[in-house]
């Protein structure tokens, strides 16, 4: 588009009341240019306001019922038809008449007894500028519709790139894809309904529980790292082993760790997904691994996941075990109210329970998950544990 060039026929509304002056301005402008007429403020505004407005309107001030600088004021307020540009012509030829004018909104002032030449010469300079105006904001609609529709596309590639990630560590142990996507909407659901507890207060806006959404999936992603004989051992493992399986979570922070390395900067949600990885095995009495800390200390988005990670391995159906029930689970979480979680965290997770079984059916293991993660770990000798 050649922003210099001119509009093809543009259209020029004309607004006054007085029938001489709109034939007179007609005959000027027919030539070049489709012309609209109006002999009222109110029909002005209805055509302005049409499905096809025009691209300038020459706007007399003097007029009954509704006067130019009202047709002006409410052209301007409107969205739809603040940018088409407005020349007053009028008899009034005062300094502040103008000033009034120009302040409203108007792009030109141009005095009765018009000079012919004068006029078109600036509606054909208004006519340009608005071409250009028009360009350079299509242009700048268009930009922000590719930078979201791009902003989109890495968002999901992102999250793609993630649940990948994640369940590859998952088809490593003997949970499935699934429980990544419980768990996600678990600490989702608990998130949002701590969002108003006073002791949360700034803890979970509306943005930082997309960020915990996104994280979960790696609170697992060490288990990469952990051996074979002892990831997929059957039976119980003994005390050295189980020193070696603990280190997946330092295994997990350490991964995301290398990745925001690569990046050369920190991202928040890798930050959040850091915290989780290493800290969601931790006990609120300070009794968990890997640090031994414990209360305040743990951050939130462990807490989070800590509840969310014990219910689901508790109902979830393994190829070595049954699920428990929701109420035998429930029960469970309840015991471990101060000594494994935190309390107002696990008064939350009562609230909302069943809100979590929703979600446990929704996300359920169907038997070709079983059989797939059975075969797999047959294969790998381990026989799940």
């Amino acid at each position: 588009m050649d922003v210099n060039a001119l509009p093809d026929r543009a259209t020029i509304l004309v607004v006054d009341d007085t029938p001489d002056n709109l034939k007179l301005m007609s005959g000027l402008l027919k030539d070049l240019y489709k012309v609209k007429i109006a002999n009222s403020g109110e029909k002005a505004l209805v055509i302005a306001a049409s499905d096809a407005p025009p691209d300038l309107i020459l706007l007399d001030i003097m007029m009954p019922e509704m006067d130019g600088y009202e047709v002006c004021k409410r052209l301007k307020r409107d969205r739809a038809t603040r940018d088409i540009p407005v020349i007053f012509l009028t008899a009034k030829a005062e300094t502040q008449d103008e000033e009034k004018g120009l302040r409203l909104g108007a792009v030109d002032y141009i005095t009765k007894p018009i000079s012919p030449p004068v006029v078109m010469a600036r509606v054909e300079t208004h006519l340009k500028l608005k071409a250009s105006a028009d360009f350079l904001r299509d242009k700048s609609d268009f930009l922000e519709q590719e930078v979201q529709k791009r902003t989109r596309e890495l968002a999901a590639i992102q999250d793609v790139t993630i649940l990948a990630m994640a369940s590859l560590a998952e088809a490593r142990d003997s949970d499935t894809g699934n429980h990544i996507r419980r768990t996600q909407f678990y600490i989702k659901a608990l998130a949002e309904r701590l969002k108003t507890h006073p002791r949360f207060a700034g803890d979970f806006d509306d943005a930082t529980i997309a960020m915990l959404f996104k994280s979960a999936p790696l609170h697992d992603i060490g288990k990469v790292g952990i051996p074979d004989r002892i990831l997929l051992k059957p039976g119980r493992f003994e005390p050295h082993e189980f020193e070696i399986m603990k280190t997946h979570t330092t295994l997990g922070r350490k991964a995301i760790e290398r990745a925001e390395q690569s990046l050369g900067m920190s991202v928040g949600f890798l930050t959040c997904a850091k915290e989780i990885a290493q800290w969601h095995q931790e006990k609120w009495d300070g009794g968990g691994y890997p640090d031994g800390i414990g209360g305040d200390d743990i951050p939130v988005s462990a807490r989070l996941m800590a509840v969310a990670d014990v219910y689901d391995a508790l109902i979830s159906r393994r190829v070595y075990k049954e699920g428990m029930s929701h109420e035998k689970a429930v029960q469970i979480i309840c015991e471990g109210k101060g000594s494994h979680f935190d309390p107002d965290m696990v008064d939350a997770f009562v609230d909302i329970q069943d809100e979590f079984r929703a979600i446990a059916a929704r996300f359920e293991d169907s038997e070709m998950d079983m059989a797939q993660k059975k075969e797999y770990l047959e294969q790998a000798g381990g026989g799940g544990r």
